[in-house]
């Protein structure tokens, strides 16, 4: 069986780690240099972490990589194990829903009221976007989760 991947979400991953360590090199070299930092480093890497949290969340979760005690999946027959998946998925999709639902409504109220960050003055909706963004992302790999658990295409013990 071909292996799950989430290479959206690895892209985005990946970037931002990249910039994360590139950022703060330059500062630490600045820093070291200058006597001075650059003031954008710390908002930037909070979002960029924040980011990368969602990102990696949403390849481990199209991966089958989250943890998760299987104990009673594994002690149930066939009929009502696929009812415990069923129901761990429509679970994870009421989760998932709220935190894009909720996390789309603060950034649309960022976006109205033209809130700005409080570090560089940048409009606060571009770094509130992405939440609703990746939840959705993460939404979408939970349903292709849940598909492929209720196939029997992923294995609990790998």
């Amino acid at each position: 069986m071909k292996r799950p991947d989430a290479r959206l979400e690895r892209v985005l991953a990946t970037l931002a780690i990249l910039i994360i360590g590139l950022i703060s090199l330059a500062n630490v070299v600045v820093r070291y240099v200058t006597d001075a930092s650059f003031a954008f480093t710390e908002e930037f890497s909070v979002f960029l972490l924040v980011l990368l949290t969602f990102a990696g969340a949403s390849v481990a979760l199209r991966r089958h990589r989250h943890i998760r005690i299987a104990l009673l999946e594994r002690a149930l027959p066939p009929g009502p194990r696929r009812a415990l998946i069923l129901f761990q998925g429509l679970c994870g999709l009421v989760v998932l829903g709220l935190v894009a639902w909720y996390g789309g409504k603060l950034a649309w109220q960022e976006y109205q009221w033209e809130t700005l960050s409080p570090g560089l003055g940048l409009p606060q909706w571009w770094y509130l976007v992405w939440l609703p963004l990746l939840a959705g992302l993460m939404l979408w790999r939970q349903c292709q989760q849940t598909l492929d658990r209720l196939r029997g295409g992923l294995d609990d013990e790998s």
